[in-house]
């Protein structure tokens, strides 16, 4: 499904349409229409407890409103051994399906998120989580 920025994606403000393409029921593959970046991303709400406002400029500009169909991803940085990957929990990208539209968000104020934070500590099994 294809989406339209309704902010830019920080660092790569020229890009102006994305593909969202399903990997499985965790992660998603976020595709730049042309030329442009192209990110690996996770539900959030399968690691940890994970809730935001959505500010009401951009739920005007991305028209949402209470019934409303979203989707909330978040850019996760891939490494090897996979366990060293890391998730960036400080700006969410929100995607509403009815409409196609999307944005990037940076979230303000909260000490319990971090911008890398590594996915080992949300892994089943793991030492550390």
């Amino acid at each position: 499904m294809q989406f339209a920025l309704k902010l830019p994606l920080l660092g790569f403000e020229s890009v102006k349409q994305m593909e969202l393409k399903k990997i499985d029921d965790i992660f998603m593959r976020l595709e730049s229409v042309g030329e442009g970046p192209s990110f690996t991303l996770v539900n959030p709400f399968v690691l940890r407890e994970y809730s935001f406002d959505i500010p009401s400029s951009l739920q005007a500009l991305m028209e949402i409103n209470p019934e409303s169909n979203l989707l909330i991803y978040n850019i996760m940085i891939i490494q090897s051994p996979i366990e060293n990957s890391t998730v960036n929990f400080v700006a969410p990208i929100i995607f509403n399906t009815d409409n196609q539209t999307m944005a990037q968000i940076i979230i303000d104020n909260r000490n319990d998120f971090s911008i890398a934070e590594p996915i080992k500590n949300y892994l089943k099994g793991s030492e550390n989580g």
